[in-house]
Parts: C-alpha cells; sequence; structure tokens
C-alpha cells in the first residue's frame, strides 16, 4: 500500500507540473498553424558547375538551414522540391521583405587577391565606402526622403564596385570553406577563425602566399560586397598560410566578429540561388484549422470518457482520469522537447489517445475474464495487467517501429506526426500500466468499492469473486 500512495504522489505531481508548464510556456506552432513565410529556392547551374547533383542540392540546403538557424528564426522548414529546388516555410515571419533578408539573396562568397599598385587607392574608397554607409544609416533613421536613400544606394552601389575591380578572382570560393566561427583573443579583442578543405586549403595557401608582407589585402566578397580586406604578415611570404585553417583579425568585438563569421558562413552557397516564389501564409486558415482539430478533439475524447465508464463502470471512471494525466503530460513533453504542432502532429496525438484507450480495454477485458473464471477481485486485476501486458507491447513496439521509419524517411509534416505519434504511444504506456494500475489498486484498498458488479457486471454475486484482501 505504501508504494502505491508513493506513486499516486508521483503522478499527481507530475500532473501538477505539466499543467503549470502548460499554463506558463505555450506549444511551438507550426506554419499552417501559427502564419508566416514560404519561399520557393530556384538553384541554378554555372559554368563552374554545369550539373546540379543530388550532393549538390544537399549541399546547397545546408547552407540555407544554416542561414536560417544562424539568424534566429525557430521551427523553420528547409527542404528539397524536385531537382533544383528548395522549400522554405518561415513561421512568425510575416514580412515577405523581411524574410527574403532572412534568407539573403544570390550571394556567393568568395576570396580575392589585391592587385598590385592599388593600395592607396583601396584605401581612399573604403573611406567613401564607410562614409556612404554612416549617410544611408543616419538617412534610414531620419525617414529621409524616398529619391535622397536611392540616390545614396546608388552611390553606395558604385562603390562597392569600384572597390570589388581593386582585387582579381583566384577561384577560391565559400564551397570550400568548412566553417567560419568567432573566439576570443585577449581581453574584449575578439578574431574570426576559417576552416578550409583540401583544395581550399591550397588556393588559400597561394593567395597568401602572393600578398603576404607586401602591404596588399585579401578581400573576401559576399557577391561583389567588400565584408573585410586582412593582410598576411611578412613571414608567411615563403609558404603562405598552410593547414587550410586561418584567422582573421584587427578589431573585432565579440559582435562584430560573430556578425563577420554568420556572414562568412551564410555566403557559402556553391551555386547561385534565386527567390522564384514568396508568399505569406495567414494565420486565418491556422486558427480555423486549430479550432476545427480541437472540437473534434474535444468531441471525440468525450465521446470515449462517456463510453467507457459506461461499459467497464469504475475501471472505465479510473481509466478516464488516466487518460487525462497522459493528455497532460504527452502536452508537456511537445513543450520540454520543443516539438512544432502541426495539423498532421495533432493527428499523431489524437491517434496516440485512441493507443492509450486501447491499453485500457486490453487490460479490463483480461480483468473481466478473470472474473468470470472465479479469482478473486485483487488476483483479477493483477492477472489482467499481466496477461493484457504483452499484447499492448507488441503493438506498441510496432507502431515505434512505423514511426521511426517515417521519421528516418519522411520529410516535413511527416516527421511532425511520426514525432508526435511516438511521444503519445510512450506515455500512453506509461499512463496504462503505471498510472491506471495504481488507481485500480487504490480503489481496490476501499472497502465499499471492492464490489465485483463495479467491474464486471456479470459477476456480481459470485461468492468466488469477491475480493480476499488487498
Amino acid at each position: 500500500m505504501g508504494r502505491q500512495r508513493s506513486l499516486l504522489a508521483l503522478i499527481l505531481l507530475l500532473a501538477i507540473a505539466a499543467a503549470v508548464l502548460l499554463t506558463q510556456r505555450p506549444l511551438n506552432l507550426g506554419l499552417d498553424l501559427r502564419g508566416g513565410s514560404q519561399l520557393t529556392l530556384q538553384v541554378s547551374p554555372t559554368a563552374e558547375v554545369p550539373e546540379i547533383t543530388p550532393e549538390k542540392m544537399e549541399s546547397v540546403r545546408a547552407v540555407v538551414e544554416r542561414r536560417v538557424n544562424g539568424l534566429g528564426v525557430s521551427e523553420a522548414l528547409v527542404q528539397t522540391v524536385g531537382d533544383t529546388q528548395l522549400l522554405v516555410q518561415l513561421p512568425g515571419v510575416s514580412d515577405p521583405a523581411q524574410a527574403e533578408r532572412v534568407l539573403g539573396d544570390t550571394a556567393q562568397l568568395d576570396f580575392r587577391q589585391q592587385r598590385q599598385g592599388t593600395e592607396a587607392q583601396l584605401r581612399a574608397e573604403y573611406e567613401v565606402l564607410q562614409g556612404l554607409l554612416v549617410k544611408q544609416a543616419n538617412l534610414e533613421i531620419n525617414n529621409a526622403d524616398p529619391a535622397e536613400l536611392a540616390e545614396n544606394r546608388a552611390a553606395i552601389e558604385r562603390s562597392n564596385q569600384a572597390i570589388a575591380s581593386l582585387f582579381d578572382k583566384v577561384g577560391l570560393t565559400g564551397d570550400m570553406l568548412r566553417n567560419a566561427y568567432a573566439q576570443p583573443i585577449s581581453g574584449n579583442a575578439w578574431e574570426v577563425g576559417l576552416e578550409f578543405n583540401e583544395e581550399g586549403g591550397q588556393k588559400f595557401a597561394e593567395m597568401t602566399k602572393a600578398v603576404a608582407g607586401t602591404g596588399r589585402s585579401l578581400g573576401i566578397f559576399l557577391d561583389d560586397d567588400l565584408l573585410s580586406a586582412p593582410t598576411v604578415d611578412v613571414k608567411y611570404a615563403e609558404t603562405g598560410i598552410v593547414g587550410g585553417r586561418a584567422s582573421i583579425s584587427g578589431g573585432f568585438d565579440a559582435q562584430r566578429a560573430g556578425e563577420l563569421a554568420l556572414q562568412l558562413r551564410s555566403g557559402a552557397l556553391p551555386v547561385p540561388v534565386e527567390i522564384v516564389e514568396n508568399r505569406t501564409v495567414g494565420a486565418t486558415l491556422g486558427r480555423d484549422s486549430i479550432q476545427r482539430s480541437i472540437y473534434a478533439a474535444i468531441a471525440g475524447l468525450i465521446l470515449v470518457l462517456i463510453f467507457m465508464v459506461v461499459y467497464y463502470r469504475l475501471p472505465g471512471l479510473l481509466a478516464d482520469i488516466a487518460l487525462l494525466v497522459y493528455a497532460l503530460l504527452t502536452l508537456a513533453l511537445f513543450n520540454l522537447l520543443n516539438v512544432t504542432l502541426t495539423l498532421p502532429g495533432i493527428a499523431g496525438f489524437i491517434l496516440s489517445i485512441g493507443m492509450a484507450v486501447d491499453a485500457n480495454v486490453l487490460i479490463f477485458e483480461r480483468t473481466r475474464e478473470e472474473l468470470r473464471s472465479g479469482k478473486t477481485l485483487y488476483r483479477s486485476v493483477e492477472s489482467g495487467f499481466y496477461r493484457a501486458f504483452s499484447s499492448i507491447l507488441d503493438s506498441n513496439v510496432t507502431t515505434l517501429i512505423a514511426c521511426a521509419a517515417l521519421f528516418w524517411l519522411g520529410v516535413g509534416l511527416v516527421k511532425g506526426f511520426a514525432l508526435t505519434l511516438a511521444i503519445g504511444v510512450v506515455v500512453s504506456m506509461f499512463t496504462a500500466l503505471t498510472c491506471t494500475r495504481t488507481l485500480l489498486l487504490t480503489a481496490l484498498s476501499v472497502p465499499s468499492l471492492r464490489k465485483p458488479s463495479y467491474y464486471s457486471p456479470g459477476v456480481s454475486n459470485s461468492p468466488s469473486a469477491r475480493p480476499s484482501s488487498t
């Protein structure tokens, strides 16, 4: 009895904690329920990459996904559509212009070598560019005239082109950059670390060898926009920077170093991409779908609760309590695991409710069979759980295998369905075998509830079916 009280206290504690969590932290909703932006990106071949292979598409998808995640767009979905397109869903991003800024455009990263004799010109052009950028920021803050903004923006573009003309491309592009990261060096000073693949490391060594100690820079460009123009120490004049690793320093703080690292990682697109469709998915459809789903779930749940009480009497009532505990625990787990609920995800949750009920039905049917065979009430309940366990385990394991296959091979919403169903199945096993069992044994400890008729109408007056003890 002491063990049952401990389990009962644990279940009550878990249910209260789950309810508090759900009131304090809302569930994550997907694009179909929350609204947001959906973009279609077209990947195009180039002279260097004449064919878009599946490996190249996977590389582009990974880069776009990093770009979205790095800029803090949560629960984003990036998936391949066909051979040359990517579908990007950004929940909560309702401004199409903002969505394009999040993804950037066709920007490609490359490293360039400064031409000889352009040192003074680069300094002058760079100062001009910085002045134009400061002016643009001030104009935007003061809501200046659109014509003046456009004129200054055109001047920035011309300045960028002038700077780009001072550098030569050497074939070192972003797809050869494995990683870029910010790291502290001393005090508040930060630097940006770079890691290249083997081919990129060789080209980087050749380029740094050519400019080391000359006063000329290596230019890091995103399209034709200069991100950084570091110089190379003279000690690398003989060999260049070898090994595929390097760092950029020069007065960076943590924020600027982090931004540059993000720009470098984001720009590592191996081929150009173009946004061919950008549409906003309204939340109106989501609200309507949520309401309909909630109505369907509530109606189905109420019918199930009534059926369980009418058909299974007292065990049915206790199973209903366990079912409510199951729903609280499952939703709390969704919250803790940051599961993004979509319509298929809600369908998976509702389906798992049915499986939770099914486990209780198996237990109660085995219990009735034991009562009809003449066993005592307590032994019938124990035997009911023991005999039903293998059937419940087999059923749930096969469902979990199917969920694993769907999650592994599926994409997008199919994965959401598999995940919510799998979590629901696991929790339903816990509530059926622990919560329902504890509630039943607790009920048997109450003398007024030890009547077999409360558990199976057909054996209500059978002496052999009376409980001997608890």
